[in-house]
């Protein structure tokens, strides 16, 4: 077998996802989009400089722009497959740091949304972590039409999650979100008896989506599911069987 170097800007290979991180500072837990061990396989991130959680969330920024398609490009230059955000509410980006690179984007786990209403024929929950900061642009930018049925609820009022993530101290304590995530998604179903499936739309709530599906029983998305689906689509491997 021959091989051919694919960029000469790429000193190493075998990343197929790239991924942009916030600039923050608290606890990234096993299961968290900023956490490598989250996944079989492995992944290269870039920090978007001075892109803080508060910036993007409560500001809405739009100087944000620069950073986010500067991390972008140098993590195309690194050689990655395809570049994913770390934060739901990065939808507001999704086409402009798609255009400004020649490789995959998917900046929000808020793109599976349609997909996941297509398989169900039923409502989507969303959980994110502030229900008042997303808005509709987010959605539009994620793809989501006005005919794909909603039931959105936020971490707000989750004090622990909202101390760990938006007032951080360096510490999380992880089995009060857990609980707080769970309750959250219960309330969810609870109000929405219609719900088909449960999209959660913060990179920090990963680490309890195998409680949330357990409380539920319902099939639960979020930014990890993305990923592996793209990582997926890079990655095919010959099959090994008989018949």
């Amino acid at each position: 077998m021959i091989y051919k170097t694919r960029k000469k800007s790429q000193n190493w290979a075998g990343e197929t996802i790239g991924i942009i991180v916030l600039d923050c500072e608290y606890p990234y837990v096993p299961g968290n989009v900023a956490n490598a061990t989250t996944y079989d396989f492995p992944v290269r991130y870039a920090v978007a400089e001075g892109a803080d959680n508060h910036r993007l969330i409560f500001d809405r920024d739009l100087s944000l722009l620069e950073p986010f398609k500067e991390a972008a490009r140098k993590l195309e230059a690194e050689g990655v497959r395809a570049i994913t955000g770390a934060c739901g509410f990065m939808a507001l980006f999704q086409q402009e740091i798609a255009a400004s690179v020649d490789i995959p984007v998917f900046m929000s786990s808020l793109l599976q949304v349609p997909f996941m209403h297509r398989i169900t024929g039923r409502r989507v929950g969303i959980i994110t972590a502030d229900q008042s900061q997303l808005s509709s642009e987010h959605l539009e930018r994620s793809g989501i039409t006005a005919d794909i049925p909603l039931a959105i609820g936020g971490m707000e009022d989750c004090a622990p999650f909202r101390q760990a993530i938006f007032y951080p101290d360096g510490t999380l304590d992880d089995d009060a979100i857990r609980a707080g995530a769970v309750a959250r998604a219960l309330r969810l179903q609870e109000d929405n008896p219609d719900l088909g499936a449960i999209l959660l739309e913060c990179s920090d709530l990963p680490p309890y989506a195998h409680d949330i599906q357990a409380a539920t029983d319902l099939p639960v998305f979020d930014f990890v599911t993305m990923i592996n689906n793209v990582h997926q689509g890079f990655t095919r491997r010959p099959y090994r069987g008989y018949l």
